[in-house]
């Protein structure tokens, strides 16, 4: 076998987990976005209280807005139903959050990458970009009912 033969083989399996991996970001992100989300709307006071201290106006509000963001789109993404969509959402949450609670982490993001990346919203942030950009894969409600149509 040569090389050209054995470098096709070895990406047509890794193009073979492409979904898989998608599928373990999303469920994995969209099952710990659901859960903070709940415990924000479940701690709805001690959640505001924090809102507020951050000099967030509207506290309640946000908070109610926020915790329903991340439970809502985190159960759309656990189970890759409108997927891309929800996550845009998910993004500007974890931004805010990022200019809010970790400040100091999104100051250093190019001088000190370790604070920024070890910041509560990094892996969150991430694997909505990576949901946004790659899709939700084949293993998706997307692609069960939002299959694309061949020669259409």
């Amino acid at each position: 076998m040569n090389l050209r033969a054995l470098l096709n083989k070895f990406e047509t399996v890794a193009s073979w987990l492409q979904s898989p991996l998608l599928f373990v970001i999303r469920f994995y992100w969209g099952l710990s976005f659901a859960r903070t989300g709940w415990g924000k709307l479940m701690h709805l006071d001690k959640t505001a209280a924090f809102f507020a201290d951050l000099g967030i106006p509207v506290p309640k509000l946000n908070a109610i807005m926020a915790g329903s963001t991340e439970c809502v789109g985190g159960a759309l993404l656990l189970v890759g139903l409108f997927s891309r969509v929800v996550s845009l959402p998910l993004i500007f949450t974890m931004l805010v959050a990022y200019a809010t609670a970790d400040r100091d982490a999104l100051n250093a993001i190019f001088s000190d990458t370790d604070k920024f990346v070890s910041a509560a919203p990094f892996l969150f942030l991430l694997a909505a970009l990576v949901v946004l950009v790659f899709g939700p894969g084949k293993l998706s409600l997307d692609a069960l009912f939002f299959r694309r149509k061949s020669g259409s």
